[in-house]
């Protein structure tokens, strides 16, 4: 019997989900997460879990910025 796949950035959604609780929804999170995921393939070929991680948290800063700013 194989064991559930976990993705590899479970514990980065995971952190960031405990970082923006409150100011964004768990899958505004997730979707930052796999925006990150992508776009870091895009531009260097490879995703680590660090680099997604650093760009989420921008995303996720810039929306919280926006959401402030609509008021």
């Amino acid at each position: 019997m194989s064991e559930p796949t976990t993705s590899p950035y479970a514990e980065v959604e995971s952190a960031l989900r405990d970082e923006f609780a409150g100011i964004h929804t768990a899958h505004t999170v997730t979707r930052c997460v796999e925006a990150a995921h992508y776009g870091a393939l895009e531009v260097t070929g490879y995703a680590h879990p660090g680099l997604v991680e650093r760009i989420a948290r921008k995303h996720l800063h810039v929306l919280a910025l926006v959401a402030s700013e609509r008021g």
